[in-house]
């Protein structure tokens, strides 16, 4: 009679070997499918446990399925001005198509970056190509045309990666540029002479407004002048017609004009406080007589 003890562990070894036969897993990072006698299923397996027939009747084939970067390599292009480039680009794929992608690339990852490469520098060189030195080096930003080459290139990698080898390609942008080191003091040298015909435009437009700022300036200026004149004129003849007037009154009446050119006088020696002992017959001093005031005439009359 059997252990019973051997008995039990070698259900459990059966047991185990039959769930590793029969069994497998496939994790939420990772994409998969089934071969069956070496025919791929055309159903993608989804995370979970799942059931399968013991190898050699079928066989699980797991892939990454998380996102990937690869970069391209930094070469020359040429833009559509027959200017010479350098461009490195990069993008985001991952598997989605994994029967497709086994096909394409029985060696693995490695094969798969090499044809990725070559069909990043197929749609590079073709979207540099066929826009201008401009829309990539520019002092001018609204005249970038970044978003627009990378969209081009994108569309053109995303569509054949799907197609030929069931590689999603999620993203594609431009990390690097860069001259040849034979046009790149010309490239600088025409970026200084762009500032500098930019420099001299600012200069042109200061000073045209410089200059309007300034004639509207004198104009107000010699409005106010003008009518400062004015009505400095029209005071003085003002000014000139009671003169005028005072004049002819004292005319009409000496003994005023002497009076009141005597009023002033004692008005100016007494301002000050001080003792004089002067004849009271001595002008202005004579008006302190009673006797000596002026007989007034009416204006007009003799």
């Amino acid at each position: 009679m059997r252990n019973p003890v051997t008995f039990i562990v070698g259900l459990i070894i059966l047991v185990i070997f039959g769930s590793i036969s029969f069994f497998f897993q496939v994790r939420q990072n990772e994409v998969a499918f089934l071969t069956t006698f070496g025919k791929a299923s055309d159903e993608v397996v989804k995370p979970g446990l799942r059931f399968k027939l013991p190898w050699p009747i079928q066989k699980v084939h797991r892939f990454d399925a998380r996102l990937q970067n690869f970069e391209g390599k930094f070469e020359q292009t040429q833009t559509q001005d027959g200017r010479n480039l350098m461009v490195l680009v990069y993008v985001g794929w991952r598997i989605v198509e994994p029967q497709k992608f086994h096909r394409s690339f029985p060696a693995g990852e490695e094969d798969a970056k090499r044809n990725l490469e070559s069909l990043i520098r197929s749609a590079k060189n073709a979207a540099v190509g066929r826009h201008p030195f401009s829309h990539f080096i520019n002092t001018d930003a609204a005249q970038l045309k970044f978003d627009d080459i990378e969209k081009e290139m994108l569309e053109q990698v995303a569509g054949t990666a799907k197609e030929k080898f069931g590689m999603e390609v999620k993203l594609l942008g431009i990390k690097r540029l860069g001259f040849p080191e034979s046009v790149t003091q010309k490239v600088f040298d025409r970026m200084k002479e762009e500032r500098q015909r930019l420099v001299k435009q600012f200069e042109g437009e200061g000073e045209r407004e410089a200059s309007i700022i300034r004639s509207e300036a004198d104009r107000k200026r010699n409005e106010l002048l003008a009518k400062a004149e004015a009505d400095a004129t029209e005071l003085r003849g003002k000014a000139e017609a009671e003169a005028a007037k005072a004049y002819k009154t004292l005319e009409q009446n000496p003994g005023l004009a002497v009076f009141l050119q005597k009023l002033a006088s004692m008005e100016q020696v007494s301002k000050e406080r001080a003792t004089l002992v002067l004849d009271q017959n001595t002008p202005p001093f004579d008006l302190l007589r009673a006797t000596n005031a002026p007989q007034l005439r009416p204006a007009g009359k003799p």
